[in-house]
């Protein structure tokens, strides 16, 4: 088979059929944009969690339709108990116990969709598209961003590359996304696909306040390192790598970090009228 530029970034090409499989995680740069069949794939898993409001099932598998074309029909599973492969076909066995998949959870997703329709989607998820080039234009001049497109765009989400702060200043993606609750922003997928990054997904859901608060604290904590790569402060004992700053650790009689308790609970000032206390230290925050 023939891939164009698109089915060139992900090819899974299985002998002697060899088909393209196509596998869509959160969707929300392709939902009312694309179609896999534009696209050119042979097999297309439409991975439901988060785009359509579920959850991965407690780190289970993950839920939503397999499509294939025509020629690949014949190959469908089958069920011992409710027959679901389509006549003279040739089904490889059994993957699954429910056969039409968990009645729990897609009613979830199928409401959400009849719910939104198919422009209130379309826009929902351009939003989310502008979010993300919103923030990686804003960031870029602060964080390396990869896998930007030709023109210089990226989709629903963006990773920011924090490899060459583990040399300037020894400070891992743990350490920023620790650094990031003291701003009460939960911390960040780490690592994922690179290791040393952190990946970034606004959503279509947050205001543009929200987004530059995020913002700011991504900033904030980017000068925090510039400290550290200039000397200024110890590059093993400070506000970064004691982060975060629960209440009982700033509520306590001895104090010994460099840095004040003022600075560690509020780095920024919107802090003080919205906080989210952490519950925990990180193993460097005693002491």
């Amino acid at each position: 088979m023939k891939l164009n530029a698109a089915t060139e970034m992900m090819p899974v090409t299985w002998q002697p059929l060899q088909i393209c499989i196509l596998l869509l995680l959160p969707n929300r740069h392709r939902v009312g944009l694309t179609s896999p069949w534009w696209i050119g794939v042979d097999v297309c898993h439409l991975n439901l969690h988060k785009t359509f409001c579920i959850p991965h099932g407690g780190g289970g598998p993950e839920m939503g339709p397999i499509g294939v074309k025509k020629h690949l029909v014949p190959y469908l599973p089958s069920h011992p108990v409710r027959h679901t492969a389509p006549e003279q076909s040739k089904p490889l066995g059994t993957v699954s116990a429910a056969p039409w998949g968990s009645t729990l959870i897609l009613p979830i997703s199928y409401t959400y969709i009849a719910m939104m329709g198919s422009q209130g989607l379309t826009d929902a998820y351009s939003i989310a598209i502008l979010n993300a080039n919103y923030m990686a234009k804003r960031l870029e001049s602060h964080y390396p961003i990869l896998f930007r497109g030709v023109s210089g765009t990226i989709a629903h989400e963006f990773i920011v590359d924090l490899r060459p702060l583990k040399t300037s200043a020894r400070i891992e993606p743990e350490d920023v996304a620790k650094r990031l609750i003291d701003y009460r922003f939960y911390g960040l997928t780490m690592s994922c696909s690179i290791p040393g990054t952190l990946m970034i997904e606004p959503t279509e859901s947050e205001s543009k306040a929200e987004l530059d608060r995020f913002y700011d604290a991504l900033i904030s904590i980017r000068q925090e390192i510039a400290e550290i790569e200039k000397g200024t402060v110890d590059i093993n004992n400070n506000v970064i790598k004691g982060a975060p700053h629960p209440p009982q650790l700033l509520m306590a009689d001895k104090w010994t970090k460099p840095y004040s308790k003022e600075y560690a609970a509020y780095p920024a000032p919107w802090l003080r009228a919205a906080k989210f206390w952490p519950t925990t230290c990180s193993s460097l925050s005693h002491g």
